[in-house]
């Protein structure tokens, strides 16, 4: 019988991967390794205190390369993948790590899954730049056909939504609590000071109802305190609007569940949308910013908000609250089920046609 084949899954270097600091790039690079069991996977990333326990992570020590941090942490992934040598690689939104190991190993397939706007990465900035990505890796996997565009055209581009462990939603109570919620980075390129504008307004028409933010500049419980939050602190208290800071991720999700309304209002365009899938899969309604790739997530099962237009975004509110319109059937589609079918299918591919030789058609 043949081995399985093994994947080495390179996280960002500055990720995390433990219950008690993730985010989005983790949570997904988990949930591949729980869709795809047929497959020998090992996680590889700086050292964690509480790694998830059902992953098996290998910490990485940075080498002592020349160079910037990143390069140093490629040189340390270099140096563990040696011993290893898996039949896959794939790195998570770095270009830079996956051009250094695509180098280092020539014999071995490197795929880059692109999370976030490549013209935006190192390594990736220009349209020279991102034809060589093309040109020396084996597979380009961008969560979205928004990210896809910001690609040139080629056949070894194949969009991969994010996916979602349906089986750890919470089950929401008879009645869901009388909230409006906002979950995610608290910084302006996620509309966070929108957000507590359009609720500023929108309370005092709404008896019984309140707002809560959970989240902070980072993902993790000791994030700065940056200037930003300072401000919005200011503005969100005096209009009764709790300000809960940093949780876990599983603490979120339980609050997605309660709460009636979800509001996801983004100034950026978004890659993917992951809180607006969660906030659907929990069974809120949701309230979005239909920018970059949350329209292709959302579909129709979201309520469509302009986050610059208050007294647009306090109207759906203010609709919302006495209309609620969850769908959290939009969701299945994007289960471990049919993306880690659709996930073991691309690899298996990419491995086929880098058998036939690094330069065959995919």
């Amino acid at each position: 019988m043949n081995a399985a084949p093994t994947v080495a899954i390179i996280l960002p270097p500055r990720e995390g991967f433990a219950a008690e600091a993730v985010g989005a790039v983790g949570l997904l690079v988990r949930r591949h390794v729980q869709a795809c069991p047929e497959f020998g996977s090992v996680v590889f990333g700086l050292p964690q205190a509480r790694p998830f326990p059902e992953v098996d992570f290998c910490p990485v020590r940075p080498s002592w390369f020349p160079g910037n941090a990143t390069r140093r942490y490629a040189g340390g992934i270099a140096r563990a993948l040696r011993a290893m040598r898996p039949n896959l690689i794939e790195v998570h939104n770095r270009p830079d790590v996956a051009l250094f190991l695509a180098g280092r190993f020539p014999t071995i397939p490197v795929a880059l899954f692109l999370h976030n706007d490549p013209q935006g990465m190192r390594g990736a900035r220009t349209g020279a730049e991102r034809q060589r990505m093309i040109d020396r890796l084996a597979r380009i996997i961008p969560v979205s056909a928004y990210i896809a565009g910001r690609m040139p055209p080629s056949g070894k581009i194949v969009v991969l939504p994010n996916c979602l462990n349906l089986a750890a939603i919470p089950a929401s109570p008879a009645e869901r609590d009388r909230v409006i919620l906002f979950a995610g980075r608290v910084v302006a390129d996620k509309g966070a000071d929108r957000f507590v504008a359009a609720c500023a307004r929108a309370l005092p028409m709404l008896p019984g109802w309140r707002a809560e933010m959970i989240g902070a500049d980072r993902f993790r419980a000791d994030s700065p305190d940056t200037p930003f939050l300072r401000g919005l602190r200011t503005v969100a208290e005096a209009a009764g609007i709790a300000m809960l800071g940093y949780r876990p991720h599983a603490d979120v999700l339980a609050a997605m569940a309660r709460a009636a309304i979800v509001v996801v209002p983004s100034r950026w365009p978004e890659p993917f949308g992951l809180t607006a899938l969660e906030a659907l899969a929990c069974g809120a309604t949701l309230l979005y910013a239909p920018n970059g790739g949350l329209a292709e997530v959302v579909g129709d099962a979201g309520i469509a908000i302009d986050a610059e237009n208050i007294e647009g975004v306090v109207a759906a509110l203010v609709q919302a609250a006495a209309n609620p319109a969850p769908c959290p059937g939009r969701a299945v589609r994007f289960g471990l089920g049919p993306v880690g079918a659709a996930l073991g299918a691309l690899r298996r591919q990419t491995l086929d046609a880098w058998s036939r030789g690094p330069t065959a058609p995919i």
